[in-house]
């Protein structure tokens, strides 16, 4: 069969001579051909966006469709800033009044966020079309990619000479944010790919050889060669009898940074820059673009940053911002997984942490301070964030460890695991979509109710389905202690209870457990800091006080981390008064879905 010729925005491109492969190989083909877009070109590019899925025509975080990640952010229908929604305080320091950001709508008059409106001018394709159906947004795709290339030179069937459009194509801005995209796509480029897709499509990305640059670091940012990172400072300022929007430290001279905590921003990219520079809101160490992962560091990362709700782990967090929506958005960009794994793959080894799921952490596993605090945590980066991914990309997969029974990491097949979670859409429902969570049952079987969540529902009634609701749910590479073992189910000691859960979602693995000493229950706290005798005069012993919860006899959690612990005295704008607190041993369980802290004089260690 021969093809014909094909024009796209009046550009007349080569004819195919044979009909393309079936399926999104041909899709990826037919595109190619119509658009004049070397073919190996269009499948790396969108291997950085999507990975080549379609996700059943649901929204990125960043409010992209598709295989190529066309963008609208009017049709996702995107909400407000997380810091500035619901009551969590982010700076969670007692000693001080509660922070409570205002409100700030999100900017989406961005040309970025609206690239489905101008791949409709170049195709003539209904945008609706160029959203939910995978061939059309491909089309869509790659008749952008070929816009940008007339931008910059004539026609060509070398990948080789597309950088430049690729670097267009990213969005960016700054030339060193767009090269650093096109070299990422190279990168992709060069090594080949194959994976089979979401919906069951096998996309292959053959080598192809194609020179390699990579951008140099900026000055001023800690960021690793390659990733084009740059510096937005946070303001350090007085202002009304008070300051913001952050704390000065020396660390990890004065604390060890234990945690790097992982959120999306709810907000787009032009309303992070537009918060984290306001002295009045909340600060954090850095921001990641989603189109193109590009990454802007706002506070070096000896400093503290108002972001997780808990004073305890500001003092002792990194703190990453991505840029998505968790509830209206229902996956993220392959390029910002790519730029945040290589920054935190950076900053593990500066600052010695190691990397698993109890220090490399979501803001949803940051625990409530007080009891009065825990309902009004956040829960981003939500239950779409692949984490068996990530941790692949930060070379140190979650696979299981040893042949033991009494400690199982939560590892589910991601593409297949699809939890019915309710409330992403405005009509109440969530697309069936791959998870990195698996919902626990209070009995073996899948009919049982979920298990209660006293800091969440006082009155004991049951944990829901809803995509927030956290009260009945562990994450990927989290590691639980096992409880009793039913045929194919297994059940883990979670917040006080039996959770039960398949046993085809968890993996052996090693962890210490501890226990409670005595036959009582044993306190749970929201952070470990010292006891009043710790204190140093001038400085206000801050009070201990257990959360809602408690560790009872002969159940056994294990533990993430042991050291002292730590309260970081930091209520003026002179830093010269600022002084850590440090007191009795504490230990790190997981207790929950969230993390959490026992004294260690409360409790048996087993190794």
């Amino acid at each position: 069969m021969t093809a014909v010729a094909l024009t796209v925005a009046g550009a007349a491109v080569p004819s195919a001579s044979a009909a393309p492969p079936p399926g999104r190989q041909g899709d990826f083909a037919a595109a190619a051909a119509e658009s004049g877009v070397p073919e190996p070109v269009l499948l790396a590019v969108s291997y950085l966006q999507s990975r080549w899925d379609s996700h059943a025509g649901q929204p990125s975080t960043a409010a992209g469709y598709g295989p190529m990640h066309l963008t609208d952010v009017v049709t996702a229908n995107q909400g407000a800033p997380h810091h500035s929604d619901g009551t969590e305080d982010p700076r969670g320091d007692s000693a001080r009044l509660p922070l409570a950001p205002a409100h700030h709508p999100s900017d989406t008059s961005a040309a970025s966020l609206r690239t489905v409106e101008r791949a409709a001018e170049l195709t003539g394709l209904d945008p609706a079309a160029l959203r939910s159906d995978p061939a059309a947004n491909i089309r869509g795709g790659a008749a952008l990619l070929a816009d940008h290339q007339r931008t910059v030179g004539p026609p060509s069937t070398d990948p080789a000479r597309w950088h430049a459009a690729v670097a267009r194509h990213s969005g960016a801005t700054d030339p060193a944010t767009a090269t650093a995209f096109a070299d990422e796509v190279f990168s992709v480029l060069r090594t080949g790919m194959t994976r089979t897709t979401d919906d069951g499509q096998r996309v292959t990305l053959p080598a192809t050889d194609v020179p390699l640059a990579r951008s140099a670091p900026r000055a001023g940012v800690e960021c690793p060669r390659g990733l084009g990172c740059e510096s937005i400072p946070a303001p350090y300022e007085e202002f009304d009898d008070t300051y913001g929007n952050h704390d000065k430290a020396d660390r990890p001279q004065s604390q060890k940074v234990e945690y790097i905590v992982i959120h999306d921003t709810e907000a787009t990219w032009d309303t992070t820059l537009d918060l984290v520079r306001d002295p009045t809101y909340v600060s954090w160490h850095y921001s990641l673009r989603s189109s193109d992962g590009h990454i802007a560091q706002h506070l070096p990362t000896k400093d503290v940053g108002w972001h997780a709700g808990n004073w305890y782990v500001n003092a002792k967090s990194i703190g990453l911002e991505h840029e998505g929506f968790a509830a209206q958005g229902t996956w993220f960009t392959e390029a910002m997984y790519r730029s945040s794994a290589k920054l935190v793959r950076y900053l593990a080894a500066k600052h010695k942490i190691p990397l698993d799921r109890q220090h490399v952490i979501g803001h949803d596993n940051v625990p409530g301070t007080t009891p009065a605090t825990v309902a009004g945590m956040h829960w981003d980066p939500g239950p779409f964030y692949d984490w068996a991914h990530y941790f692949d990309l930060l070379g140190a997969p979650l696979k299981a460890q040893g042949h033991g029974r009494d400690v199982v990491m939560v590892r589910p097949d991601f593409p297949t695991n699809r939890p019915a979670f309710t409330g992403c859409l405005p009509d109440g429902s969530c697309p069936s979509l791959p998870s990195s969570s698996v919902v626990l049952r209070s009995a073996p079987s899948d009919t049982a109710p979920l298990l209660a969540d006293l800091g969440l529902r006082p009155d004991g009634s049951p944990s829901t389905m809803g995509v927030s609701d956290i009260g009945s749910r562990v994450d990927t590479g989290q590691r639980y202690a096992v409880a009793e073992r039913k045929g194919a189910w297994t059940a883990v000691w979670y917040l006080g209870q039996k959770g039960w859960l398949k046993s085809r979602d968890v993996v052996p693995a090693k962890a210490a457990r501890v226990t409670a000493k005595g036959g009582t229950p044993v306190p749970v706290y929201g952070r470990a800091y010292p006891e009043a005798a710790a204190y140093p005069p001038g400085i206000t012993p801050q009070s201990v006080v257990p959360l809602q919860y408690a560790l009872p006899p002969g159940q056994s959690y294990t533990v993430g981390w042991a050291g002292q612990s730590e309260y970081y005295w930091a209520t003026t704008f002179d830093p010269s008064t600022h002084e850590v607190v440090r007191g009795e041993p504490y230990l790190q369980i997981q207790y929950g879905h969230r993390v959490a802290f026992v004294r260690a004089a409360d409790v048996r260690l087993t190794r």
